[in-house]
């Protein structure tokens, strides 16, 4: 299903930026699938002759193809109207599915009057595109003619006709609305014949759209083709809490979602006992607070007491049993459920290998940490703590160095070696290992020439 090449005036006129996929005004909008589009027909199959087309919005509506003309899904037709004229709109299905379709509108063969012209040209396409461009300037004007007469209306969506001849109007209200006036001064600006439609708060949100409170688009405005009557008592079987500007949707009326889920909560409230809003006990009486359908809990609570105590449901029908015969329990105690229970440790069949090798064998243990030491030890003795300074001096004095000669005697604590000024002490090292080396005889380690 695509709205067609945009070239050939397929699309709507913002144009179809969503390669066929949008939902909201787009090229899809409470459209069928037709998963026999890629199936050949055979040769002596005589196609059915009813073709559905969508115009702005939702509403669609069933032409014949007395031209027998070949029609794809997307491409723009001129079709008849009611009042005279033609007007411009997609075809949106063909073949048997729209059988289907009539039969599931309640719409019989012999009903459908109305015939397709021929597939819009390029002039129809360009009027009806001019006719589009209008929509907002006229509704804007129409509104501040009704809001100068004071009519108590809301004007939400305007549809021209594809040949720019007439101009549907769509508004809410409560009640009647005497609009003669507001139609002699409309005809007077817009120079066309007016017609106006009283639709409902469900029916203004599925034409405009919208993104709901669930972060997806409006149900009524892509799928939705029926409005079930929605009320409040769908949210106390829910336990939702009666919030309007929670419950409602962007029509004002309660959301049509709280319909879906309703089905399996009257199943699982079977369960549930009735008329249990209190319990009497040894102690006193216990009342309800909170029931979970789906874990079929209740929990109850004594005057003056914030601690709630869960009961099985099987427990709850006992003790009310034992009320209706005159008997009452002893205090109610928190029984441990069985969620709540210790287990015992799982003993998984298998071997976590995961964290075997460690994240950290790569890591250089060295080099920062023995910087590190070295900073916080520097700081240590320059700091102004003289405990610490003199703990420092008397590790230093104790330290005995190893004696890098078997000749060579060690040097007594607190004693330095003269060394010369400015030599490193990796240098100094590196002198001491080529004094040390073993020479060949002849040669005195003293000086550079061999001994006469």
């Amino acid at each position: 299903m695509g709205c067609g090449s945009c070239s050939t005036g397929g699309c709507a006129p913002a144009g179809c930026k969503s390669n066929g996929s949008c939902l909201t005004n787009g090229c899809s909008k409470l459209d069928v699938y037709d998963w026999l589009s890629h199936m050949d027909m055979p040769s002596n199959f005589k196609p059915f002759n009813i073709i559905e087309v969508k115009f702005k919005g939702s509403r669609k509506e069933f032409f014949v193809n007395t031209e027998n003309l070949y029609l794809e899904a997307g491409e723009l037709v001129a079709v008849e109207t009611t009042s005279g004229g033609f007007d411009i709109g997609h075809v949106s299905l063909t073949g048997e599915l729209v059988r289907m379709q009539l039969k599931k509108r309640h719409v019989r063969t012999e009903d459908v009057v109305k015939k397709i012209y021929r597939k819009a040209s390029p002039s129809d396409v360009e009027k009806w595109k001019i006719s589009k461009d209008l929509e907002f300037e006229t509704m804007h004007k129409a509104r501040i003619l009704a809001k100068e007469l004071g009519l108590a209306m809301k004007l939400s969506d305007v549809d021209y006709q594809g040949d720019r001849t007439k101009a549907t109007f769509y508004y809410t209200a409560e009640g009647r609305v005497d609009f003669r006036e507001l139609i002699k001064k409309m005809a007077e600006a817009f120079r066309i014949r007016i017609e106006m439609r009283q639709i409902g708060m469900r029916q203004e949100a599925s034409r405009l759209g919208g993104i709901g409170s669930c972060g997806r688009e409006l149900c009524c405005s892509t799928w939705l083709t029926d409005f079930k009557t929605v009320s409040t008592s769908a949210a106390r079987y829910q336990n939702l809490s009666l919030n309007t500007l929670k419950l409602a949707g962007q029509c004002g009326k309660l959301k049509c979602c709280l319909n879906y889920e309703l089905d399996t909560y009257m199943d699982a409230l079977r369960d549930i006992p009735d008329n249990v809003e209190r319990l009497e006990t040894m102690t006193g009486t216990v009342r309800l607070q909170k029931t979970d359908i789906f874990k079929k809990l209740m929990w109850f609570s004594y005057p003056n007491d914030e601690n709630w105590i869960p009961l099985d449901i099987a427990r709850v029908k006992e003790i009310q049993k034992l009320n209706k015969e005159g008997i009452k329990p002893e205090y109610l105690k928190v029984e441990i459920l069985e969620e709540n229970k210790p287990q015992a440790p799982k003993v998984f069949d298998y071997q976590n290998v995961v964290g075997q090798d460690s994240l950290t064998r790569l890591d250089n243990k060295g080099g920062k940490n023995k910087k590190n030491n070295r900073k916080n030890r520097n700081k240590s003795k320059g700091s102004g703590n003289p405990q610490a300074a003199a703990a420092t001096n008397l590790e230093n004095a104790q330290r005995v160095p190893k004696p890098q000669n078997p000749n060579q005697q060690p040097r007594p604590a607190g004693q330095q070696a003269d060394r010369p000024e400015g030599m490193s002490k990796n240098k100094r090292r590196k002198n001491f290992r080529n004094n040390n080396r073993e020479r060949p005889s002849g040669e005195n380690p003293g000086s550079g020439n061999p001994k006469e």
